[in-house]
């Protein structure tokens, strides 16, 4: 089973994604804010900190392979998102788990985005990628299943070398004097500097609402389908997001703080050890255990 599940396609609706769309999807999904502070990064770690950004980057290529072998397992029509594999691997309580960490994760980014300001090294490296709870979607939307290894695969090495680019040639050019958000180092006298600033704050501005939509749905959720349709609730509850991170982001100025929180805690959970905790209940449900699912328990 081990060197075949990954040829493996589910037995669900097909999907409309081509190879191209997934491909633009993963890259979308991996490659965010982050590359405009790893230059500082690699200031701060020295050279020798690309290789734990690229142990990094292979790792969490692997969890998400694991994400992918868990929905091949489950092999059900409704296994189509994170918590539902979380569901399907520890019942309820897992699927609630998962579902608060993805929206305090999601949460924390909207108010990063009202920050901007990465100073910590290790916790940087671990949100560049940061993206799993995607992984599922874009799997399930794809035509051709088959491909999506591949999908991942060039998602995950374009992501990279975009990243080890800018931080390499950011380092080069400004040395130990680069700033933990590059943009820093521009010279604002020059038209052409300033117009690339803008176009740094218009991203996050144009992110914004689209990361606490999902927040705002979970909220909806939860509440009575008497209020969950009203214009009014609705808008109340993303005002009420709105003021939270601004509040939030105003209390923690040095984003570092925010930062090491995301990247020790949330992402780590979602990105490396939820997947291999599910894939090892999952595994252990279906096939027993072998080497490999030892090697990752270990």
């Amino acid at each position: 089973m081990a060197n075949n599940e990954l040829r493996i396609p589910l037995a669900r609706t097909t999907g409309s994604s081509s190879f191209i769309n997934a491909c633009f999807n993963g890259i979308n999904t991996f490659l965010g804010m982050s590359y405009l502070t790893v230059p500082y990064a690699l200031s701060t770690g020295g050279w020798l900190s690309l290789m734990l950004f690229s142990l990094v980057a292979i790792m969490t290529f692997y969890t998400g392979i694991l994400l992918k072998r868990c929905m091949e397992a489950a092999d059900h029509p409704s296994i189509t998102s994170y918590l539902d594999i979380a569901g399907h691997a520890f019942g309820t309580k897992g699927r609630i788990t998962v579902m608060i960490i993805m929206n305090l994760e999601i949460y924390l980014v909207a108010v990063g985005l009202l920050i901007q300001e990465v100073d910590s090294l290790l916790s940087l490296y671990i949100v560049s990628f940061g993206g799993h709870p995607v992984i599922p979607p874009i799997y399930v939307s794809m035509r051709d299943r088959y491909q999506f290894s591949k999908v991942l695969l060039f998602s995950f090495v374009l992501a990279t070398l975009t990243y080890m680019s800018m931080a390499i040639v950011g380092y080069l050019m400004y040395g130990d004097r680069v700033e933990s958000e590059i943009t820093l180092n521009l010279p604002t006298s020059k038209v052409s500097a300033r117009i690339t600033i803008y176009t740094t704050l218009v991203i996050p501005i144009a992110r914004y609402a689209l990361v606490l939509t999902p927040i705002a749905t979970a909220i909806e959720g939860g509440i009575s389908e008497n209020y969950k349709n009203k214009r009014a609730v609705r808008l109340f509850i993303r005002v009420a997001l709105l003021f939270s991170t601004a509040i939030v982001a105003y209390y923690f100025p040095y984003y570092e703080s925010l930062m090491a929180i995301v990247g020790s805690i949330f992402v780590v959970s979602g990105s490396f050890l939820l997947p291999c905790l599910c894939y090892l209940k999952i595994s252990d449900l279906n096939w027993g255990w072998n080497c490999e699912q030892i090697g990752i328990g270990g």
